[in-house]
């Protein structure tokens, strides 16, 4: 009998050892021998994640969408707008005056080659627009001794415009035109020494004057 005491204590205290064994690997054993697992530790909870905010980002530039050859193009369809305005009105300068002819004065009114020149004579190429300085009535449109082809104008206060030698009138007689309004184009036609617009300028009581006081008058510009 004494002998079968040290084996149980030895058993005890085996025992005893293997059970803190256990409970550090989540594992209890039993005194029969056997095992059974520990629950599984819980999960750790998840950590947010923040989710990023779109940023719109602002469309680029059409042009930048255009192949090269089209930016070229359209900047040049709208570069030449201006250009074009300005030849739809020739007539208007830019302080504003009427721009009567585009032209060189060669002769003017007075004595000349043993005669009197009733007019003044501007140097034109053949087609250059003429603008009528001043509202008014067309009194005469075509044929006209010495000028080939003339027109005449009537204005308000009865003083009376010629234009003579001119290539083509755009008028006709009893029409009313406005200032500034193209009515004919130099020419060459009649007594003439080459293309040029022969201007006069008559008073209501019929007398022939210097048409440059008279155009300076009016801010008329040629």
């Amino acid at each position: 009998m004494p002998l079968h005491i040290p084996a149980l204590t030895i058993r005890v205290a085996v025992t005893a050892t293997a059970t803190a064994a256990a409970a550090l690997v989540g594992v209890l054993p039993a005194f029969n021998g056997s095992t059974t697992h520990a629950t599984a530790p819980a999960a750790a909870p998840a950590v947010p994640v923040a989710t990023p905010t779109p940023v719109e980002l602002p469309a680029p530039p059409v042009a930048l969408l255009m192949p090269r050859s089209a930016v070229s193009f359209a900047s040049k369809i709208v570069d030449t707008r201006p250009a074009e305005a300005a030849k739809a009105k020739p007539r208007a300068s830019a302080r504003g005056a009427l721009h009567m002819v585009t032209g060189r004065v060669t002769s003017g009114f007075g004595g000349r080659w043993g005669s009197f020149h009733e007019g003044l004579d501007i140097a034109a190429p053949i087609g250059t627009p003429i603008h009528v300085p001043l509202a008014g009535t067309v009194i005469s449109s075509g044929p006209a001794r010495g000028f080939g082809l003339w027109v005449r104008v009537r204005h308000a206060d009865g003083t009376i415009t010629v234009y003579g030698h001119i290539n083509r009138s755009l008028v006709r007689v009893g029409q009313r035109v406005s200032a500034g309004q193209e009515i004919a184009e130099v020419g060459n036609r009649g007594q003439a020494t080459g293309p040029h617009l022969h201007i006069e300028v008559v008073t209501p009581r019929g007398t022939k004057i210097n048409p440059r006081p008279w155009l300076d008058q009016h801010s008329i510009l040629y």
